[in-house]
């Protein structure tokens, strides 16, 4: 950074890891070798991306800060690694790693302010990548990575739980960054399941994340009353799930099962067979 005149930039929620032990830990734990294929999404200063190329793998590496990317193609200027110009927010995942499924590990040191809605965006929009270990800010890694009744679990625990499973493998000090950091990082991996964990058809994405949402706004409330408007005790009931019990008490097949309950009750022709 000194050689190059760079500073890092707080609105990019930009702390590079400086340390090649580190590094090196990441691309082991994320299990890569000759022929599997990696994406990182905020590639910096190509500490991480050097690591990863050297499992062998095949390293797509994405960086959005223009001042960067001479950097950035200098460090990994011979090692095979094809860096590309974007912003992991809005990328055309389909367009960039084809359509999977499953195919290819994003491997990232990702922004604390942008961590959780990224690892959404690529369970949603990006069935090609099959497997994630991020780096991320510990109370981000461990609502990502909560069970039930868990400290920091919530609408965003469910929404993994819908796409992958996840667990932090790993803790990361703060002096392994520059600038160092004010909070502690961790390592989460994520592994997508074959398929949702809730079947579409029967209980809508969109659908099972409102009622999601609306049980967590007022998480502290008994699901008969923060599911008001929304479900009566007699749906609770009937979808297995106690009136008094609360939204963090239910794991994502039981708001599945709920979800799926309310469709069939407001649209039961829906679920039943047509005519021949």
């Amino acid at each position: 950074m000194a050689r190059h005149g760079l500073r890092p930039s707080r609105a990019l929620g930009q702390n590079f890891v400086a340390d090649p032990n580190t590094v090196r830990r990441i691309a082991r734990l994320a299990e890569l070798g000759p022929g599997d294929r990696v994406v990182e999404v905020g590639a910096g200063l190509g500490s991480l991306t050097l690591a990863l190329a050297e499992t062998g793998a095949e390293v797509t590496a994405v960086e959005t800060d223009r001042r960067l990317l001479p950097v950035l193609r200098e460090v990994v200027a011979g090692t095979g690694v094809r860096v590309v110009e974007a912003d992991a927010r809005s990328l055309d995942w389909a367009e960039l790693l084809g359509p999977g499924p499953g195919g290819w590990v994003l491997v990232a040191n990702l922004p604390y302010n942008l961590a959780a809605s990224l690892v959404v965006d690529v369970l949603e929009a990006a069935p090609a990548v099959g497997r994630m270990l991020v780096m991320v800010q510990r109370e981000v890694g461990e609502r990502l990575a909560a069970s039930p009744g868990q400290a920091g679990y919530g609408a965003l625990s469910v929404k993994v739980a819908y796409w992958a499973t996840a667990q932090v493998v790993a803790r990361v000090p703060g002096t392994v960054f520059v600038p160092e950091p004010k909070v502690s990082s961790v390592l989460v991996a994520l592994d997508r399941h074959p398929r949702p964990e809730v079947d579409p058809l029967a209980a809508p994405y969109d659908q099972l994340f409102a009622l999601v949402h609306a049980g967590f706004a007022q998480r502290r409330k008994m699901l008969r009353r923060s599911l008001a408007g929304l479900a009566d005790e007699d749906d609770l009931r009937a979808a297995g799930v106690r009136p008094e019990a609360r939204a963090e008490e239910l794991g994502v097949h039981a708001w599945g099962t709920l979800a799926a309950w309310l469709t069939k009750r407001r649209h039961p022709s829906a679920s039943s067979p047509s005519p021949s």
